[in-house]
């Protein structure tokens, strides 16, 4: 792969990164345990596309902030688990 074929490889992640974010934020909304804890995964699936398009993109903020929601959305995860 040419260098500009895998720029835009990466310039095209910003789009699958959009569709699973809202996609994860769908399935936080569910009331279902289950549904709830997907959602918490795709978010994280979410944040890993952010970070690497924000890498390429020079969007340092951007890669800050991911780090940022992944952090809450582990705490989501285990805040998701019916308290002991």
């Amino acid at each position: 792969m040419g260098g500009s074929t895998m720029a835009m490889i990466v310039d095209f992640l910003q789009w699958p990164a959009m569709l699973v974010t809202v996609v994860a934020v769908w399935l936080v909304g569910y009331q279902s345990k289950t549904e709830r804890k997907y959602g918490f995964w795709a978010f994280l699936a979410s944040n890993v596309l952010w970070v690497a398009w924000g890498i390429h993109a020079g969007a340092y903020a951007l890669v800050v902030l991911q780090f940022a929601l992944a952090a809450l959305n582990i705490r989501g995860i285990f805040k998701n688990e019916p308290a002991h």
